[in-house]
């Protein structure tokens, strides 16, 4: 019974779960059956949402279309009113812009080219689209006009604002040596900076659009004329100073030594040692109010000149600077050429009046004025190069107007020279010119103080002779070469005034005197070449200068001495009789008044004519005074002592014997000196 029970069991749960899959398949169809329903549904639903794009979109592209369309024929409305008001302000241009021109461009520069712009385009349109058009006239006209008064405002702020550079402002530029150095290019500033801008503004236009170079020639006239009328107020502050004598001392060049108290050495610009100040507000010497002569005139006038020439050559490297700025590049070497021209060749005429001076001095023998014209030569050769980087790119007429005055300088030097050296040769032979005394020669101390002059400008004066020279050695001549040069032309001078000198002593009756007068300027000569540094170059070319004029003054004292033989043969032993005892013979106390008398007339001669000659120096005349006061003493001590008193000669010893040997001696003390 148990087996049936469990089958019973097992197949009540078989149709359990038949049932349940029945159940669940039987939902499944169910489910199925109402998707398929939703499915159709929705295919429905979106055939229909189609249905109603497509006919949206049928209605809205034409909308679209025709919205479009009426946007390009907007846009083509706008582009249209605006040509046709672009066009219409042209018509409108002259009437706007007509007060603007016509007041100017002054205070407005900006607003006024921007005025300009408006009818330049103006013009433009007219001459490409309606060329007929009485508009483009009137534009055209404003145009011109505008144009005008651009150049009119571009001389107008040039000439309101060109002003002449003060006088201490160009010393300053010039500086000082050092100063030279340690700066480029000095510049100043010749313009506002506003005003420069507004110049270069209008000078930018013009080249653009004016198309005239008009403004070129106005603008280096004007700046030509400041130029020029800076360097006339430096010659001007010189001038006003010199009230007060000395002189500002010149730039570049040393100074000359003068012994004049006036000038006080100091320090000023130059390239070689000595230098003296830069001559700013301060007076141009000590005592207010002396009167200028003759030599401080000349040397006012070239210390002017050379200050004048430093200040060109700095004024026109400030006038390239400005110009640069202003002038097109291709017009900027012509324009300055045109505007340094009156100021360069005022200063060249200045230097050839100098020159021509020179040349009339030099015919007169004036040859101190003569000088004048050497530191102006150093000065412009040290100012050459310069002179030439300044004037680089200029005409090859204005680069060499420097180089045809040094020239015209060195030729008349060397002329001056050489007839210096003749006219000592041929100085005439007039007794009228001959001291009485036998002093030192006019003609001695002038060609001595011209030497020595010539020292402070050794290396001018030597170039000056090497410029004359033909030979190959001349034409690349060294410092060396042009001091053995002066030193040759020295010794010729000396040897001329040597032989005029011995020349001049035959004018002397008196041989003892013609000696003093050699003497005196031998010696004169000798001191004067020890105490420089004549002595130095002379022995460039001629050995031991000095023992040769020693023996010139030896011989001279022995000539002298040999004037007082004849006195002091009176008291020599020379044909006196040999005497026998003390009781004389009247023939021999004859010999011996005579002897005695002779000597004391001879002395009392000499040195009433010795007294009034002159010996100016003093060592020499001491030295020359004692030699011949050991001779005399010595030769007449012996003879009083043999002939006054060891024999009894006369009666009246005092006739006879009127000096004592002390006498003898402070009598020729007093030779040379009229005081005594």
């Amino acid at each position: 019974m148990i087996p049936n029970e469990e089958t019973s069991g097992r197949k009540k749960e078989i149709e359990g779960k038949l049932k349940q899959e029945e159940e669940m398949l039987t939902f499944i169809k169910e489910s199925l059956d109402k998707s398929d329903q939703l499915t159709n549904n929705m295919v429905s639903i979106l055939s229909s949402f189609e249905s109603r794009l497509m006919k949206l979109e049928n209605s809205i592209i034409p909308v679209h279309k025709q919205t479009e369309t009426l946007q390009r024929l907007q846009e083509n409305v706008e582009r249209t009113l605006s040509c046709l008001d672009h066009v219409i302000s042209y018509y409108h241009v002259a009437t706007e812009t007509e007060r603007v021109i016509r007041e100017g461009p002054s205070g407005r520069l900006e607003e006024y080219l921007s005025c300009i712009a408006k009818i330049q385009k103006a013009v433009e349109y007219f001459q490409d689209n309606n060329p007929d058009s009485p508009e483009l006239n009137r534009v055209k006209s404003l145009f011109e006009r505008g144009k005008e008064s651009l150049d009119a405002e571009f001389r107008n702020l040039l000439q309101r604002h060109s002003k002449p550079v003060p006088p201490i402002l160009i010393l300053d530029l010039i500086g000082t040596d050092e100063e030279i150095e340690g700066q480029e290019e000095g510049i100043l500033e010749h313009l506002p900076e506003g005003i420069l801008q507004d110049i270069i503004r209008i000078s930018q236009w013009l080249i653009e659009y004016g198309r005239n170079q008009d403004f070129m020639n106005v603008y280096y006239q004007i700046r030509s004329s400041q130029l020029d009328r800076s360097i006339k107020g430096l010659k001007d502050h010189f001038r006003k100073n010199s009230a007060t004598p000395g002189v500002p001392y010149s730039p570049i060049v040393p100074n000359k030594k003068k012994d004049t108290p006036t000038k006080k050495p100091a320090k000023r610009p130059g390239h070689e040692q000595d230098s003296r100040s830069r001559h700013h507000g301060e007076t141009m010497g000590e005592k207010h109010g002396t009167p200028l002569g003759k030599e401080d005139v000349l040397d006012l006038e070239i210390d002017t000149y050379m200050y004048c020439i430093s200040a060109f050559v700095r004024l026109a490297q400030c006038e390239y600077q400005l110009l640069m700025d202003i002038i097109p590049e291709h017009h900027q070497k012509k324009t300055f050429d045109s505007l340094i021209q009156e100021t360069l060749d005022n200063l060249m005429l200045e230097g050839e009046n100098i020159v021509l001076a020179a040349k009339k001095a030099n015919s007169r023998h004036d040859f101190t004025s003569v000088l004048s014209i050497f530191p102006i030569l150093r000065h412009l050769k040290l100012l050459k190069p310069e002179f030439d980087k300044v004037l680089q790119g200029t005409a090859a007429s204005t680069k060499n107007k420097l180089p045809n005055l040094i020239n015209s300088i060195e030729t008349t030097g060397a002329k001056a020279l050489e007839d210096f050296a003749d006219s000592i040769k041929n100085d005439p032979d007039k007794e009228n010119s001959m001291s009485k005394d036998g002093t030192v020669h006019e003609l001695t101390s002038n060609a001595i103080l011209f030497l020595q002059q010539l020292l402070e400008f050794q290396e001018t004066a030597g170039a000056m002779l090497a410029s004359q020279e033909s030979s190959s050695t001349a034409s690349s001549y060294s410092t060396e070469f042009s001091r053995r040069l002066l030193s040759t032309y020295i010794c010729k001078v000396l040897g001329n005034l040597q032989l005029k000198l011995l020349s001049k002593s035959k004018m002397y009756e008196d041989l003892a005197l013609g000696a003093i007068f050699l003497h005196n300027n031998y010696n004169y000569i000798l001191k004067s070449l020890e105490k420089s540094e004549l002595m130095q170059l002379v022995s460039v070319t001629q050995k031991n200068p000095d023992s040769l004029y020693r023996e010139h003054i030896e011989q001279q004292i022995q000539t002298y001495q040999r004037s007082w033989l004849k006195v002091i043969d009176y008291v020599s032993d020379k044909n006196m009789p040999a005497l026998q005892g003390t009781k004389l013979k009247d023939k021999e106390r004859q010999i011996i008044k005579e002897r005695f008398k002779g000597f004391n007339e001879g002395l009392e001669e000499i040195c009433k004519i010795q007294k009034s000659w002159a010996i100016p120096d003093k060592r020499q005349r001491e030295r020359i005074r004692q030699a011949q006061k050991t001779i005399v003493q010595e030769v007449y001590g012996a003879f009083l002592h043999k002939y006054g008193t060891g024999v009894s000669f006369t009666k009246n010893p005092d006739k006879y014997i009127k000096y004592s040997v002390e006498h003898v001696g402070e009598m020729i003390e007093r030779l040379f000196d009229t005081s005594a």
